[in-house]
């Protein structure tokens, strides 16, 4: 049982759930509107995704990055401040020649895909450790090996702490990998990413699976998506893990209820708090999660 638990809030993501909960933040104001409100409710960790302004679907822009961390930093509200690394690795081949890339691909450089932390270096950012069927369709979401180790040299090298997104036990696989090559400061830190197509199930077995194959030192959250996200996030408080909420992973509060974040950050601390936990202070996860800024002492 984890009794001093983070909580992290995932703002918005990348998905297409605009037109399906009103709440779901598009612009830079109103994800860092978000994060704040999300902070304000109990949440130390915002994860940041930003959107285009036109089409309201994920974006790698480095400007709205740049203007979302601005107005949280600008606002005075303590948080901590996690930005995705994942965009720029989809692959969709071409119906008329599957060699070749189709509508939707989007692959860049580990040097491009990490332009954003570069400009912003935020406390944490996302390093997603494999390749995935992505969904029923045709996107595969690529991660090579050379990749992960350029963008975790580079990450190292900043004092940004990696949050290692792992999607089944060959991703932990190769995290550990890197953990032992050096590329990733101790301890490491874990999010174990539950119920997304192909990746692994969401289940309390599948989750102790997953948590027994991280190194002893490590720390590490879960979460699971849609109407699992709140009975996930119970079963890592108690397996002795942390803990991550939010639009990106689910859009409805109850059946029927459009969620706001700020009311998925209430609904989980209740939970925490019900099970004898609580969650833990910004400074206190920074301490905890041995990140840049975390008290000397």
């Amino acid at each position: 049982m984890n009794f001093d638990v983070v909580v992290t809030c995932a703002v918005t993501g990348a998905g297409d759930t605009t037109g399906k909960n009103p709440h779901v933040p598009v612009t830079p104001k109103e994800i860092a509107d978000s994060a704040i409100a999300a902070a304000k409710a109990g949440a130390a960790v915002a994860h940041i995704h930003v959107r285009d302004l036109e089409t309201k679907q994920g974006s790698r822009d480095p400007k709205l990055f740049k203007e979302v961390v601005d107005r949280v930093r600008d606002s005075n509200t303590d948080v901590v401040i996690n930005l995705t690394a994942g965009m720029g690795g989809d692959w969709v081949p071409s119906a008329e020649d599957p060699a070749m890339p189709g509508p939707g691909t989007d692959m860049i450089s580990a040097e491009e895909r990490l332009l954003h932390i570069g400009e912003c270096l935020p406390e944490i950012c996302s390093l997603d450790c494999g390749t995935l069927n992505f969904g029923d369709g045709d996107n595969i979401y690529i991660s090579t090996p050379p990749t992960l180790r350029k963008m975790a040299e580079m990450v190292k090298e900043w004092g940004v702490k990696p949050e290692l997104e792992v999607f089944e036990l060959g991703h932990i696989r190769f995290a550990n990998q890197m953990i032992k090559e050096g590329l990733i400061a101790d301890p490491p830190m874990f999010q174990i990413c539950l119920g997304i197509p192909w990746g692994a199930d969401q289940s309390v077995d599948t989750m102790k699976v997953m948590k027994d194959h991280l190194p002893q030192d490590a720390s590490w959250a879960s979460f699971g998506i849609s109407r699992m996200q709140m009975p996930m996030a119970a079963a890592a408080v108690a397996m002795g893990g942390n803990v991550r909420v939010g639009l990106e992973d689910n859009i409805f509060l109850d059946r029927g209820v459009p969620a706001r974040n700020e009311d998925l950050v209430t609904r989980v601390v209740e939970i925490i708090e019900r099970m004898g936990g609580r969650a833990v202070t910004p400074q206190e996860a920074r301490n905890k999660l041995s990140l840049r800024g975390a008290d000397a002492s």
